[in-house]
């Protein structure tokens, strides 16, 4: 190989095919792009699975709004506000609807 040849072709190697710039810079935000979307992902995955896993807002997160609403219940019995038979049917329409425990 001639010299000349072997000098363009060593400069071909590392510049690219001569327009004075390559791709390279493209990377400089797509490599940023690509973990911000990765982390993102992550995330996403994250909550959806502590939504569903009944975490997360609007939830009963173990029935404890149902618990809440038992004790709710509780006192406006104490107090006198309802009778038993009013505090039973209450108490089974709050026990029937709790997802999860049937």
């Amino acid at each position: 190989m001639t010299p000349t040849l072997a000098l363009a072709a060593t400069q071909l190697a590392e510049h690219g095919p001569g327009f004075g710039f390559g791709f390279g810079w493209i990377f400089l935000f797509l490599i940023p792009l690509f973990w911000f979307a990765l982390i993102a992902l992550f995330v996403g995955l994250g909550r959806r699975r502590w939504a569903r896993a009944g975490w997360g807002p609007g939830h009963y997160a173990g029935g404890w709004a149902a618990r809440s609403a038992e004790s709710t219940l509780a006192e406006r019995f104490a107090q006198g506000d309802i009778d038993e038979k009013e505090y039973r049917a209450r108490l089974e329409v709050l026990r029937s609807n709790v997802p999860g425990q049937r």
